[in-house]
């Protein structure tokens, strides 16, 4: 439930911000899991244990979900590099 209300928050976020939108999907699109379109529901997600390594090596727990702040100062510093 956590991460709906971290989708929700951001999907607000990106009506006061329209380019964080922008920088969200290229975050969105460099996350999605290899092969997505061969398994259902075929919707390119992240794989859940990349996910789970991701926030363990940033927050120290494997269920953390991080804040909206933090994806948001992510997706723009992500933007900024190649």
């Amino acid at each position: 439930m956590k991460w709906i209300s971290l989708a929700l928050r951001l999907a607000i976020r990106c009506f006061a911000e329209p380019s964080l939108a922008v920088d969200l999907l290229r975050v969105a699109w460099r996350f999605r899991s290899r092969n997505w379109f061969r398994k259902p529901p075929f919707l390119p997600l992240p794989d859940r244990r990349y996910t789970a390594w991701r926030m363990y090596t940033a927050y120290g727990d494997h269920h953390a979900v991080p804040s909206a702040d933090d994806v948001a100062r992510y997706a723009r510093w992500a933007s900024r590099t190649p």
